[in-house]
């Protein structure tokens, strides 16, 4: 059967992230995507211009469209936007028993803002303690537990933050960090275990979607039946090789190339 996958995220009139990125990576991996549209976004690679946020009961509704009909191997959420739509999507989802990972999506790359303060603790309490795997980049791992890592050890220690929100494990991107070197830290905080995915920075402006990318590119790894750090390895090398094969569109922060081979 064609591994299915449930996005459930913001619309990107750009193309570049949100539910537009998430199902073009899909299709690069050979995985049938489904959406449950969160909000519907005035962007271009210069930045968000709008944000009209969808209904929580309709959100619901798309979910459990999707999942009495076709049903999900995984399932991915990015943008939410408040606590209402935290908590709905978490009801939503209460009876999968589908792979889940989360993308905290709490700040966009030309700095704005898309996650409200209140949603944090409904994401923290409601829906991070169901998640099977949370991909926070580093401003969102800081304002989640107050640091994020720039090594190993720290990434031990931050993924025991991360447990005691009830979360075992988290791919800390490290995208946002100085050096020439951009090191994903995959670890386990219950374990310890800390695997690292290492590429040299690339020196380009066209990285607009790269999180929305490598947490649905893992999901896909998860629906396919492979193992979470096969998966995000899989998922790191497509990303680099997207970002280094960008077409080059827009003025701004352009979008990858999501039609490389994965």
């Amino acid at each position: 059967m064609t591994p299915r996958l449930l996005i459930i995220a913001g619309s990107d009139s750009g193309g570049g992230a949100g539910i537009q990125a998430d199902i073009k990576t899909a299709s690069a991996f050979g995985v049938y995507a489904m959406t449950a549209v969160t909000a519907v976004t005035v962007q271009n690679t210069q930045g968000v211009l709008a944000v009209h946020p969808v209904p929580p009961q309709i959100v619901r509704g798309q979910i459990a469209a999707c999942l009495e009909d076709i049903g999900a191997d995984a399932i991915k959420t990015g943008m939410l936007g408040d606590a209402a739509m935290v908590e709905t999507v978490a009801a939503a989802l209460a009876d999968c028993a589908a792979p889940l990972v989360v993308d905290p999506v709490m700040v966009a790359k030309a700095g704005e803002k898309l996650l409200a303060d209140a949603a944090i603790a409904a994401l923290c309490g409601k829906l991070l303690p169901r998640a099977t795997l949370v991909t926070p980049n580093l401003p969102e791992c800081e304002a989640l537990i107050g640091f994020s890592p720039a090594d190993e050890d720290e990434a031990r220690r931050a993924a025991a933050k991360f447990r005691a929100l009830g979360v075992r494990h988290i791919l800390f991107k490290g995208g946002h960090a100085d050096g020439e070197m951009v090191r994903d830290f995959l670890a386990d905080g219950e374990s310890g275990a800390v695997v690292s995915f290492p590429a040299p920075r690339q020196n380009t402006r066209h990285t607009h979607g790269t999180g929305c990318t490598l947490a649905t590119a893992i999901a896909c790894g998860l629906a396919e039946g492979r193992t979470l750090e096969e998966s995000a390895e899989r998922a790191h090398r497509y990303v680099q090789e997207a970002i280094r094969t960008a077409p080059g569109l827009g003025s701004g922060h352009g979008p990858l190339n999501h039609f490389v081979k994965s």
